[in-house]
């Protein structure tokens, strides 16, 4: 199978990564027909499969990764990447999937089976079994080679795309923060030299939870480790943790500017992480911003929101400093909620934002102003 088909069998349209028969899938259809300007599920398609014909040329390609599987006990970021679409393509119709003279491609979602997370946790039995209800049709020797999980299916896509297309940036649409791991695992190898800065309330730096390798409370201490230490991996409005920044920074190599201290004076703080960014020697930066990094009053349509965070005005500068003075290889919005925001009309201020901050984070990585 050619690049195309291989992807056309492990993603779906945009909007269409979750799973519906009935209760809510005329919804679901009347996205789909909105972001590719099309009538019916067979133009959909065909418009979609035009999309990803062009991914091996594309300056850059978006993914959405609808999947909660890996967060805590509050759930709903599977609901995120069709919430902040719907919400680009209001607030500028040139972001949809099909308006692209940018040369940004929006390669659809990954298909979710909500019950699964990543391969390696699964049985050949189940194995076997998720491949049979997912790839009906295809040979049962081919079928055996591809994978059936959220994180397992991004990460092969990606890899497809950056093999055909190696200095591609790729813009992620979460999902619970585990689906920032296999963009980072798929990009590091195609952009030697890459850094992450990680906009979060929250560390993610346990080894495992509960014996779960890969989820919402681990993905950095794997992404730290593929970068090397060595403090490029860079944490930013930290707050929420167990153990101090001196314990983090000892023990695992990483660098953390926590909230508190970044809101104390911003301008400073903004100077410091761009002076340690650029003293790690990494060539390029991969900006992964969890929607809870933000302040509350701003965003707490999420599973986590935490008082005392950031400034919007806060990430924006960031993304946009170090967009223009290292270079981002990719970032992603995560944990963005929409039905479990606290109070009124707090859902549609998070999505608002989070659209805003992925839009500044493609234009920030691909030297747009606007």
């Amino acid at each position: 199978m050619n690049l195309t088909d291989t992807l056309a069998l492990l993603l779906r349209p945009a909007g269409g990564g979750i799973h519906l028969v009935s209760s809510g899938k005329a919804e679901q259809l009347a996205l789909q027909r909105r972001l590719y300007g099309a009538d019916d599920e067979a133009e959909i398609r065909a418009r979609w499969r035009e999309d990803l014909e062009r991914a091996a040329t594309a300056r850059a390609v978006v993914l959405g990764i609808p999947s909660d599987v890996g967060a805590g006990f509050r759930r709903g970021a599977n609901l995120g990447p069709a919430a902040i679409r719907e919400r680009l393509l209001a607030d500028d119709p040139s972001r949809s999937a099909r308006d692209r003279a940018d040369g940004v491609v929006d390669l659809g979602d990954v298909f979710v089976v909500p019950q699964l997370l990543h391969d390696d946790m699964l049985s050949e039995a189940q194995l076997a079994a998720s491949r049979r209800a997912l790839y009906p049709g295809v040979p049962a020797d081919e079928a055996a080679r591809l994978p059936v999980s959220p994180l397992s299916i991004a990460e092969r896509a990606l890899e497809l795309v950056l093999e055909a297309n190696p200095r591609a940036r790729v813009f992620a649409v979460g999902g619970d923060h585990s689906t920032a791991w296999p963009v980072v695992k798929a990009l590091a190898p195609r952009w030697p030299g890459m850094g992450i800065v990680q906009i979060d309330a929250h560390t993610d730096l346990l080894e495992d939870r509960l014996g779960v390798r890969y989820c919402f409370g681990t993905w950095s201490y794997h992404a730290n480790e593929l970068v090397g230490r060595g403090g490029r991996l860079v944490q930013v409005g930290t707050r929420a943790s167990g153990r101090d920044r001196a314990h983090w920074e000892s023990t695992l190599g990483v660098r953390q500017f926590w909230a508190a201290d970044v809101l104390a004076d911003p301008r400073a703080a903004l100077d410091r992480i761009l002076e340690h960014v650029k003293a790690t020697g990494v060539s390029s930066v991969y900006f992964s911003n969890d929607i809870d990094g933000t302040d509350q009053q701003w965003a707490d349509a999420t599973g986590t929101p935490e008082p005392g965070g950031l400034t919007p005005a806060f990430v924006s500068s960031l993304v946009r400093r170090l967009g223009s003075e290292v270079g981002l290889a990719g970032g992603d919005v995560m944990e963005v909620a929409p039905g479990i925001a606290g109070g009124e009309g707090a859902g549609p201020r998070t999505v608002g934002l989070a659209a805003g901050y992925l839009a500044e984070t493609i234009d920030a990585a691909l030297g747009r102003t606007r």
